[in-house]
């Protein structure tokens, strides 16, 4: 097929765009034409991440969330997206969060799918745990990494660290604009890592923290999952969705989805905590195939060959 990946931007590392990437190199490899920009003739299908300028093709959107934060003009910012949602075939999102979420708000879209983001297994099974001098000194390893805001709740992240990890374990925060800065010999900052770096990083830890007020699907959780480690993160939002069985999840308060502030997170109690059930498939190669088949269907239903 010819496939127009609409608002992918593969040199960005921003999730979407980082998904994106991969999501096409899974395509381009299985023998599909990707297009990103404008196609100068009429493509099979278009699959538009979040929110489309051009309807060329029988359109998918891929949703990874819409705003809700009642510090910001949200109903302007979900203007495009609920556009494209209005106008989209057929919609795929990340997470049942997601979809319950977006229904909210934006009305029920009958032709819907369900599928998480995924990540090169082969890839991460070929990159090596990190070996570092420091590291070694310490006998558990933990780590957490985003472009941290205040909904990332690294404060909380550094707490549940202090309070259940080993005294012979370290705390590897790895990031852009960490808000929270504390001085502590088993507490180290990483700055902003290369994702091979981070990878490794990855699979030199036990355990990944992501305790994330209301994320999504958030890459840096099937990449640490992918690469072995234990995830322990929030029940609220999506990320639970996608950390693995067995997972270590803190309970939290149901949201009804009105518009709250979304960068003053309430504090965790860590007490209060479940094994994550939910089943969820994080091989690209396996994502892919729910997208092509998805995508192939929206084709066929509007008669483009």
């Amino acid at each position: 097929m010819n496939i127009f990946f609409e608002n992918v931007n593969p040199s960005s590392r921003s999730g979407p765009n980082s998904f994106g990437k991969k999501l096409s190199e899974e395509f381009i490899k299985n023998g599909h034409n990707i297009v990103l920009g404008i196609p100068e003739s009429v493509p099979d299908v278009q699959l538009s991440f979040i929110m489309s300028s051009i309807k060329v093709s029988p359109m998918v959107q891929r949703l990874d969330g819409i705003y809700f934060n009642s510090e910001q003009d949200f109903n302007s910012l979900n203007e495009p997206i609920e556009s494209t949602y209005l106008a989209a075939d057929s919609v795929i999102f990340q997470s049942n969060f997601n979809r319950d979420l977006t229904f909210h708000y934006f009305g029920k879209k009958d032709d819907h799918q369900i599928v998480s983001n995924g990540t090169n297994l082969e890839i991460i099974n070929g990159i090596p745990a990190l070996d570092s001098d420091v590291l070694n000194s310490f006998n558990e390893v933990w780590c957490c990494a985003s472009s941290w805001r205040p909904h990332k709740r690294l404060k909380e992240n550094i707490k549940y660290f202090m309070d259940t990890a080993p005294q012979d374990a370290c705390l590897i925060i790895a990031g852009s604009n960490p808000d929270v800065m504390v001085a502590d010999p088993r507490v180290f900052y990483a700055g902003d890592l290369d994702w091979v770096t981070l990878i490794s990083l990855y699979k030199r830890a036990s355990k990944f923290l992501h305790l994330a007020w209301l994320d999504h699907c958030p890459n840096v959780v099937i990449d640490a999952r992918a690469a072995g480690c234990h995830i322990v993160c929030s029940s609220a939002g999506g990320t639970k969705e996608i950390a693995g069985k067995n997972s270590t999840i803190i309970l939290e308060d149901e949201w009804d989805f009105s518009p709250i502030r979304l960068y003053n997170p309430p504090e965790m109690d860590f007490s209060k905590t479940i094994d994550c059930k939910y089943e969820s498939e994080i091989d690209i190669k396996e994502v892919y195939k729910n997208y092509l088949s998805i995508l192939e269907r929206i084709r066929n239903k509007n008669n483009v060959s």
